[in-house]
């Protein structure tokens, strides 16, 4: 069995951090890690209570200053990781359960399995489905027309995946939130589309976001995707860790 790191990237997540902290645990991986993009709250000593390993991001990498975005935090976290596996979870979830976390490791006793996507419904208020807007009104269509190879994946945007660590190393990670679309695309490119999984995880729920804020989001996004597809678009983003100078 590979050993598991479970790296939570958190900024001002208190209210939710430690029941995600207590949901990985119960999986048993090696490791839980939150990186505290500089929380103004108590995320930070939530999240130690709950019994993970808490990291201010400045604290990995020192020498490199840091950059706005969720990116950054999961880039960091790659480097503070020492399991085989990576898996992330975004510190919001309110609907977490034990389990995913076994569940997102799985697939990765085939050697050929470099990335594994969570599969689910996303709520909207009280309505079971309707939510993702930005996957469903900006990730999905431009992913199936410039990479219809990609189609298939039902959440290309979602926070909770897996990767093989190596494999992350080796890849650049978007400083914003385009980072799950460029980690997927380059998976795809690098290993091919059968190397990328997915498991069915039922139903998650997010805080959702005004139209003002998804905006944004979805234009990181969208310029991910169409610079990835090899348009002339400016993106931010991290050189792969194993290119950095030891």
């Amino acid at each position: 069995m590979s050993s598991i790191s479970v790296v939570i990237p958190a900024l001002n997540e208190a209210p939710t951090v430690a029941g995600v902290v207590e949901a990985a645990l119960a999986d048993n991986p090696d490791e839980v890690i939150v990186i505290d993009a500089d929380s103004t709250d108590a995320t930070a000593v939530n999240a130690r209570r709950a019994g993970a390993t808490v990291y201010n991001w400045r604290e990995i990498l020192p020498a490199v200053p840091t950059r706005p975005g969720k990116g950054e935090s999961l880039w960091r976290g790659v480097e503070a990781a020492r399991g085989e596996i990576v898996v992330f979870v975004d510190a919001d979830l309110t609907s977490l359960r034990p389990g995913m976390v076994r569940a997102l490791a799985a697939p990765f006793t085939d050697p050929g399995i470099h990335l594994v996507k969570a599969d689910y419904l996303r709520s909207f208020g009280d309505r079971p489905t309707g939510g993702g807007r930005v996957t469903e009104l900006t990730a999905k269509p431009l992913l199936r027309l410039l990479f219809p190879e990609l189609a298939h994946i039902r959440q290309p945007l979602g926070g909770e995946y897996a990767i093989r660590r190596a494999t992350a190393r080796a890849l650049p990670f978007v400083a914003g939130y385009g980072v799950e679309a460029g980690l997927l695309i380059d998976v795809a490119t690098t290993h091919g589309v059968q190397s990328i999984g997915q498991v069915d995880l039922g139903r998650r729920c997010h805080d959702h976001q005004p139209l003002s804020a998804l905006a944004g989001m979805a234009e990181v996004v969208a310029a991910i995707i169409l610079q990835r597809s090899g348009r002339d678009v400016p993106i931010n983003q991290r050189d792969p860790l194993d290119s950095l100078p030891c």
